[in-house]
């Protein structure tokens, strides 16, 4: 199988339960909530992405076979790493599991990375992965219903945190929704999790911090 992935980058992982730990970004072109494209983002399943995920960038490509992603992968981290242990890479999008496969997983496994992946949760699980977060998204269903950890971007009018609470995962959290509402959403996200100590809150320190 091929692989289209728009940027592998060196960086902090920025939210959720992994949040400051090292970690290779591979992020793999398209979605299937969104085209990316802003012109339809009124229609789409997700309308407050606010990621790129289009196309290949500077720092992406397009792999012929598992072992050239893995390569790709490998080589991010050891051009930024001093230190060879430890190896995290986040597989993330768009939409991840629209083309992460098993091959690409046991690749990167036999070069010692812990594989981690971020979903939106349409998408039936890969057997392998490390780290499974699920990123729910009103109007859609869920076909990951336990993992590591559950990440819900908060509010979503149609996915309150009460619909995922029974779910079989470790860590629940609430994201605060980004843009011109953030520092309400922020507040309300805080009382929610104040009120429900099953929750926890994530914030995105890479925008905090300024890196990538």
């Amino acid at each position: 199988m091929s692989y289209t992935v728009k940027e592998i980058f060196y960086t902090l992982q920025g939210e959720g339960a992994n949040s400051g730990r090292a970690a290779v970004f591979c992020r793999f072109s398209g979605c299937n909530l969104w085209t990316g494209r802003e012109r339809d983002r009124a229609d789409a399943v997700c309308t407050f992405c606010d990621t790129d995920f289009v196309g290949v960038g500077p720092d992406g490509g397009k792999f012929k076979d598992a072992e050239a992603l893995a390569a790709a992968v490998e080589a991010a981290w050891q051009t930024r790493s001093a230190s060879q242990e430890n190896r995290f890479v986040v597989c993330t999008g768009g939409e991840p599991l629209l083309q992460l496969d098993v091959d690409a997983i046991s690749a990167l496994h036999r070069r010692g990375f812990y594989v981690a992946v971020e979903t939106n949760g349409t998408q039936p699980a890969v057997p392998g992965i490390d780290w499974t977060c699920v990123s729910p998204k009103a109007s859609t269903t869920l076909e990951i219903s336990r993992g590591d950890e559950l990440k819900l971007v908060y509010p979503q009018p149609t996915a309150m945190p009460e619909r995922f609470a029974d779910l079989g995962f470790t860590h629940f959290f609430l994201q605060p929704m980004d843009g011109p509402a953030l520092e309400t959403n922020t507040d309300a996200a805080i009382q929610y999790c104040l009120d429900h100590p099953q929750w926890r809150l994530s914030l995105q320190m890479h925008k905090v911090a300024g890196i990538r």
